[in-house]
């Protein structure tokens, strides 16, 4: 058996289904209606696959307005709601409940402006992150975040979870880069919340929205900020004999005062997986490799590294190797970017997200190594080494539950480690289901009972992502 505990269906919730689709389809044209069982199967699980549940129907709105009316009557009802975006998520967070209606936006899915002189966009929440870049970046801006999977994952789902991505090291998460939301509650009611500007007046209730892991109301709409594209950037590959060189490496380019754009880590087992898939040219023959890019002007980045190669030969770097084009630039990252696809050719895994202090990164990777082996099991791993979030991808197979459950041992020990250095329990995934039961490891009670109580104040009925974020048996939920 597997730890994560879903709580039973409301038979008298399942006995209503008819009158619930019925007053959907009420509300929406039957394209935007989902209620058969093979349609309904699609939306049973999200990235955090080996947990399944088939929701009571799945509604898909074209507008503000009609997820207003949809969340007002489903409040009526006193049905639960899952918010989703594009079932990304690693961490369980878009995972529904057989007696809950799954509340999509990949039909939300339009740019509706960009202002270029204030260096913002207004986007539908449906909208990819890579389709803002996309959008753009012939005018010469991009937007920021760019989470691995932004290929598919939607702006609803970044802002749920608040998410980071290989660039997050120079120019921020999510948070960084959310100017205003328009979200609906749970009762219908529409709220404007931020705006165009840098800093909103009052009370950061932004703040507050992105990480909210769909448990405040359902983001319909985003105001982004939109950057400048840089002059150029140059990622180069550097080999590593030692794991712990590596992550000593990384340190000391942080601790001398250097940023560079993206700081990524993978050891050799992530190395091998990722360059059969890719052919990015990864080296084969290190144990540990760090792709660092840097932006600017051909002056600026020759200047950072120089000393960043000048700091790794002090850490006993074993290869260099500096991408020579565009194209070379570009294999690179596909190589990174495709890391847990790749990964999941060869095995099932599971993706943990702890962070860990620079200076305790050697120590983790190598206690991490312990634990899985401790269960019999492997891990690659692949992470953002220059803020310190941790990506170990536990292998095991799914099919078999007694491998599962050690997997999910391990997964724990290791966020608890991550913890216990003066790291956290997560980093961008957020915690869906996944984490929820290791919440007071990090918090005590009176920490959850706060945060419970704000959640309340938006979703008095607890209707919202139901028993996602906090444990199943907190004092308030």
């Amino acid at each position: 058996m597997t730890h994560i505990a879903f709580p039973p269906p409301d038979p008298a919730i399942l006995a209503r289904r008819e009158e619930i689709i019925a007053g959907l389809a009420a509300l929406l044209p039957p394209e935007c209606v989902i209620t058969s069982d093979n349609e309904r199967r699609a939306y049973e699980t999200d990235a955090l696959t080996a947990y399944r549940r088939v929701p009571l129907a799945v509604v898909l709105p074209r507008s503000t307005e009609e997820v207003s009316a949809v969340l007002r009557y489903l409040n009526g009802a006193g049905v639960k709601v899952v918010p989703r975006g594009a079932g990304t998520s690693l961490s369980g967070g878009a995972i529904p409940q057989e007696d809950a209606v799954v509340v999509g936006v990949s039909k939300l899915n339009r740019i509706l402006d960009v202002d270029y002189a204030n260096r913002v966009a207004r986007v539908q929440a449906g909208v990819t992150n890579l389709g803002i870049t996309d959008a753009i970046m012939a005018d010469g801006f991009f937007y920021a975040p760019d989470p691995s999977s932004q290929l598919a994952c939607t702006i609803a789902g970044n802002i749920g979870m608040n998410s980071g991505g290989a660039h997050c090291l120079k120019h921020g998460v999510t948070t960084n880069h959310i100017l205003g939301v328009r979200m609906v509650l749970i009762d219908g009611t529409i709220l404007d919340i931020g705006g165009a500007q840098l800093d909103a007046p009052g009370l950061d209730l932004l703040g507050l929205i992105v990480g909210h892991e769909g448990q405040l109301g359902v983001v319909t709409e985003a105001t982004v900020r939109i950057l400048r594209a840089t002059e150029g950037a140059r990622p180069v590959l550097f080999g590593f004999d030692h794991i712990e060189d590596a992550g000593a490496c990384v340190a000391d380019v942080i601790g001398n005062g250097i940023v560079p754009v993206a700081m990524e880590f993978m050891d050799k087992l992530a190395i091998e997986i990722t360059e059969a898939f890719a052919h990015a040219g990864y080296p084969l023959d290190v144990e540990a490799m760090l792709i660092i890019e840097v932006e600017g002007s051909d002056t600026e980045i020759d200047a950072q590294l120089a000393r960043i190669v000048e700091i790794a030969k002090r850490h006993n770097v074993r290869t260099i190797r500096e991408s020579q084009s565009a194209m070379e630039a570009a294999l690179i990252w596909k190589g990174r970017k495709s890391a847990f696809g790749a990964t999941g050719r060869v095995a099932d895994y599971i993706c943990m997200d702890g962070t860990a202090p620079l200076g305790r990164l050697a120590y983790v990777l190598k206690r991490t190594d312990e634990i899985v082996k401790g269960y019999g099991l492997r891990v690659a791993n692949v992470f953002h080494a220059g803020d310190g979030n941790m990506h170990p991808l536990i292998m095991y197979n799914v099919n078999d539950p007694a491998e599962q459950d050690k997997a999910e041992r391990a997964g724990n020990d290791i966020l608890k480690l991550c913890v216990e250095v003066g790291g956290c329990l997560t980093g961008e995934h957020g915690v869906g289901i996944e984490k929820r039961d290791l919440m007071l490891f990090q918090f005590d009670q009176t920490d959850l009972d706060q945060q419970m109580r704000a959640r309340a104040v938006f979703d008095p009925k607890w209707l919202l992502n139901p028993s996602k974020v906090f444990p199943l048996d907190g004092r308030i939920a």
